[in-house]
C-alpha cells in the first residue's frame, strides 16, 4: 500500500488544521454538527475556497440553500474560486452524478439531513434515509480518495440528529459550539481516526466570515484602566490549549423572600456549591442577597480550576472590594473548603506569563513557575481569601508553608495581605516577608467556628 496516499492535505485554515491533526486525509469522511447559525455553512464555503486549486478541485454540494444564496455569501467572504464548483441537490442519485462529473478531491455536503435517495420511502432526515445517504457518499470517499465534509444538524439538547450509527460510520466528529450572540466560535474533536481528540479549534466571527484565532485569550478579558470588585481571572485548559478567561460576580441585598441566583456561562449547580462552601469555610454571609455570575466573551467554564476564580469573584463583590490587578487564580475548590491541584498547572502559568501577569494563586506544589511570575499557594479557601484587601482568610493555619519562586529559592508563603503597605512599598507586591512573624503581624487572629 503507498503510504502516501493517506498523507493528510492542508485545508489552509489553521485553527481547522489544528483538530484535524494536520488536515485531511484522502478518504477521510468528516462530520461537522453544530446549533443553527453559529456559523458552519459559512466556515465550510472558506475551506471550499481555500482548498480548492488546479490538481484539486471542490464540490460544494447545498440542500439548504439555492446556488444563488451560496454565491451571495461567497462573495460576502471572498471565497470565490475558479475550481471550485457549486450545486444545489438534495436527491442522492444527482449529488453522486456530480461527483462523477466533477471528480473532486474535496466534497462538501451541506447537509446529510437534507439528501434522500428515492429507492427508499421516508422523508429526508429520517434514520433510514440518513443511513443511506451516509453509506454512499462513504462509499465514493474510500473509492475515489475524496475527502468529504458533511455538516449535521443537532438536536435542542446539543446531541447530533439522527442514528448514531452515523458517527460510528465517518471517521472524524466535529463539534461547532458557540453562543450566537458572542464573536468566539470553538471547533471541538469527538472523534478522530487521524489525530487526537484533545485538540480546539478557536475562530471569530465577523461581518466578512469566520477568522481563525491562534491567540484567543483576548476575547475573554475586559481592559480597565483599575481592578473592580467582583472580577477575578484564571487560565483554562480548552484541550491542551490554555485560555485567559475573566469570571465576574455580582452580589446585591435581595428584596424578595428568595434570592435570584443567576449565570452565565458558568455551571449552575457548580456555583451553589461554591456558595455554601463560602459560607461554611470562608465566612462570606450570602444568604440573603441576590447573586449574578458571569464569563467575559461568550466562553463557557465548566472545568474546575475555575472554582477558585469564582469564589475570589464572588467574595470580592460581597467586600466591594476589587482584587489586585495583574493577577490570576488556579484551583479546584472541595466543599471542605480545601483548593486542589488541578492538571497542567505549569502550562496555565506559562499562558498567564506570556499575557503579561506576573502574579497568580494557585494549589500547593505548582511544579515549575515561569520565570518573573510570583506565585502564592493556597491550601485552604481561608488561605485564598487574603489575597482580598483587608480580608484576612478565615480559620487559616499560622504555619507558613514552603514554595519554591522563580530562581528556585525557598520562601514562605502563608496567608498574605497582597495590597499591604510593606508590600505597596515595592514594585512587587508579592514580596514575601522573611519571617513568619513579620509575615504574621497586623494579622487579627480568628479563630474557626
Amino acid at each position: 500500500m503507498d503510504a502516501t496516499v493517506a498523507v493528510s492535505r492542508p485545508t489552509n485554515i489553521d485553527e481547522l488544521d489544528r483538530v484535524l491533526g494536520g488536515g485531511l486525509v484522502p478518504g477521510a469522511v468528516v462530520l461537522l454538527a453544530g446549533e443553527p447559525g453559529v456559523g458552519k455553512s459559512t466556515l465550510l464555503l472558506d475551506v471550499a475556497a481555500k482548498a480548492a486549486g488546479p490538481e484539486q478541485r471542490t464540490l460544494y454540494i447545498t440542500g439548504e440553500e439555492s446556488a444563488s444564496q451560496v454565491r451571495l455569501r461567497a462573495d460576502r467572504i471572498d471565497a470565490l474560486s475558479p475550481h471550485l464548483y457549486l450545486a444545489a441537490e438534495t436527491d442522492l442519485a444527482a449529488v453522486l452524478g456530480h461527483i462523477q462529473q466533477v471528480q473532486p478531491a474535496l466534497l462538501i455536503l451541506d447537509s446529510v439531513q437534507t439528501v434522500a435517495s428515492a429507492e427508499l420511502d421516508g422523508a429526508p432526515g429520517g434514520p433510514a434515509q440518513i443511513r443511506e445517504v451516509a453509506n454512499a457518499l462513504i462509499r465514493e470517499s474510500k473509492t475515489r480518495a475524496m475527502s468529504t465534509l458533511l455538516v449535521g444538524h443537532v438536536t435542542k439538547e446539543g446531541a447530533i440528529a439522527g442514528p448514531r450509527l452515523l458517527e460510528h460510520l465517518v471517521d472524524v466528529v466535529l463539534s461547532f459550539e458557540g453562543d450566537r450572540h458572542a464573536r468566539l466560535r470553538l471547533i471541538r474533536g469527538v472523534k478522530n481516526r487521524y489525530g487526537a481528540t484533545d485538540e480546539v479549534g478557536c475562530f471569530e466571527l465577523h461581518d466578512s466570515g469566520i477568522v481563525g484565532l491562534p491567540d484567543p485569550s483576548g476575547l475573554f478579558l475586559t481592559k480597565r484602566a483599575e481592578p473592580v470588585p467582583g472580577t477575578c481571572l484564571t487560565v483554562t485548559l480548552e484541550g491542551r490549549r490554555p485560555l485567559v478567561a475573566e469570571v465576574q460576580a455580582l452580589l446585591v441585598d435581595s428584596v424578595i423572600p428568595s434570592p435570584r441566583r443567576a449565570t452565565s456561562g458558568l455551571d449552575s449547580p457548580r456555583i451553589a456549591m461554591i456558595l455554601a462552601m463560602l459560607e461554611r469555610h470562608g465566612g462570606v454571609r450570602l444568604g440573603k442577597m441576590d447573586i449574578y455570575a458571569a464569563t467575559v466573551g461568550g466562553v463557557k467554564l465548566s472545568e474546575p480550576s475555575a472554582d477558585l476564580a469564582i469564589a475570589l469573584a464572588l467574595a470580592s463583590s460581597a467586600a466591594d472590594t476589587p482584587l489586585p490587578q495583574g493577577m490570576v487564580a488556579i484551583g479546584e475548590v472541595g466543599l471542605a473548603g480545601e483548593v486542589r491541584r488541578v492538571t497542567g498547572v505549569e502550562r496555565r502559568l506559562a499562558e498567564a506569563a506570556r499575557l503579561g501577569f506576573t502574579h497568580a494563586l494557585v494549589p500547593p506544589e505548582p511544579g515549575k513557575v515561569p520565570k518573573g511570575m510570583r506565585v502564592v499557594e493556597v491550601a485552604t479557601i481561608g488561605d485564598a481569601l487574603a489575597a482580598i484587601p483587608g480580608r484576612p482568610g478565615r480559620g487559616s493555619r499560622r504555619t507558613p508553608r514552603q514554595g519554591r519562586d522563580t530562581d528556585g529559592a525557598e520562601n514562605r508563603r502563608g496567608r498574605v495581605d497582597l495590597t499591604d503597605e510593606r508590600q505597596r512599598a515595592v514594585p512587587n507586591y508579592l514580596d514575601i516577608p522573611d519571617s513568619a512573624d513579620e509575615l504574621m503581624a497586623g494579622w487579627e487572629e480568628i479563630e474557626p467556628e
